[in-house]
């Protein structure tokens, strides 16, 4: 193995950006303004709806937009990098001399073209789950799900590397989804960071939300759509309301596509007054804040693959309550470090009653899942770095 090498310019290649906000795109932001330490960065994305130029201008690294058509129904755009000549002028021009790609689609696609075409390295970052969302709108038509997803592993394994967010997703995209890739599990960050005063940001979200100091507070953050399982938290909420729980608030913070049909659910299982909807909130020390004052992050989520959100509530000693069978729980010891509910919403109300009686498990639970759980970008992206070197180094062998 040659030594690592150095990189003059970088690119980051996905297929949505700001002002949409999820994960992915989180976890780019991340990558490219602590990756401009050592080099110069080029995010390649669409132009989603609602973006702006002086917006793009102001962060620290240069950002590259395509055109794009949006989805009906959807928050999501269809990029249109291929139909694009002044995005492809610019992607050729660009002088970058190593590509990260964080989707498989036509920017993800243009990255690892650009690579082959220039003999440079390419490494992917498996996100998603994609299978689920291809079964979504296809349904149980299995040869259009199995066309999509071939699709797509072409792109992954044009790759020299990929690199899984937990060992569930390494598993999972090599068993079932047909990665040919080497592959190995790079752990997401967070920019997070605990609390100075825990009871100062107490009472801070106690202020904003109209919360007694002595009500128990679970959160939620993220978009707020049912695909996140969203719905089953607010069901099982009121069955452990019928096992006793009381005096509780459910926090929703974020945006999305499902927010009515929330509240229609909210009311329907009788918790209009538990229920508590924050909206986006982007100010992180406020989220910070929400973190720390929650007892429980609730993410029943089947469909993440590995979570910022977990992270960030694991920094301020929150430990998450996941469902059996997730794949973003692979980086948990149940237990330990955070709790795993066996399915159901009856068996995820019990867990919630069974983890507030015990204080003491508790509180060596949360300690765990700060000590355990929580990992600082500057970290990750500094050993991204030596990566990116070493694979540049292997290339030119």
């Amino acid at each position: 193995m040659k030594q690592p090498a150095d990189m003059k310019k970088v690119g980051l290649f996905i297929d949505t950006w700001y002002p949409m906000v999820d994960g992915v795109i989180k976890v780019v932001d991340n990558y490219a303004r602590r990756l401009m330490q050592y080099c110069d960065v080029v995010v390649f994305c669409p132009a989603t709806r609602g973006y702006s130029k002086a917006e793009d201008n102001k962060l620290p690294y240069k950002v590259v937009r395509c055109s794009s058509l949006p989805l009906i129904n959807n928050d999501y755009d269809i990029p249109m990098s291929a139909l694009d000549p002044k995005f492809n002028a610019q992607l050729m021009r660009s002088g970058i001399d190593f590509v990260h790609i964080h989707s498989p689609f036509t920017v993800g696609l243009a990255g690892v073209l650009y690579a082959k075409m220039h003999k440079l390295p390419v490494v992917a970052t498996l996100h998603s789950q994609y299978k689920q969302d291809f079964e979504k709108p296809l349904g149980n038509f299995k040869p259009a799900v199995n066309v999509a997803l071939n699709t797509i592993m072409n792109v992954f394994n044009q790759c020299d590397e990929c690199w899984a967010v937990n060992e569930g997703i390494k598993e999972l995209y090599q068993k079932e989804y047909g990665l040919t890739a080497p592959c190995k599990v790079r752990l997401n960050g967070t920019d997070h960071h605990p609390v100075a005063d825990p009871q100062e940001a107490a009472r801070i979200v106690n202020e904003t939300y109209h919360i007694s100091a002595d009500t128990t507070v679970f959160l939620f953050v993220g978009r707020i759509n049912f695909i996140k399982n969203i719905d089953f938290t607010v069901r099982s909420l009121a069955r452990a309301k019928k096992l006793g729980l009381k005096n509780f608030r459910m926090l929703f913070v974020g945006k999305g596509q499902d927010e009515e049909k929330l509240a229609e659910l909210d009311k329907e299982q009788g918790l209009i007054d538990e229920v508590v909807m924050c909206g986006l909130v982007s100010d992180k020390t406020m989220l910070e804040n929400l973190y720390s004052r929650a007892k429980l992050f609730l993410f029943p989520s089947l469909y993440d693959a590995n979570s910022l959100v977990q992270i960030e509530a694991a920094c301020q000693s929150t430990p998450t309550l996941f469902l059996e069978g997730a794949r973003t729980a692979a980086t948990v010891k149940a237990g330990v470090n955070g709790y795993v509910s066996p399915a159901g919403e009856d068996n995820y109300a019990q867990a919630i009653m069974d983890i507030l009686a015990d204080a003491e498990g508790y509180e060596r639970v949360a300690k765990a899942a700060h000590n355990d759980l929580y990992i600082n970008w500057d970290d990750v992206v500094k050993e991204v770095y030596k990566d990116y070197g070493i694979l540049k180094a292997n290339k030119t062998v």
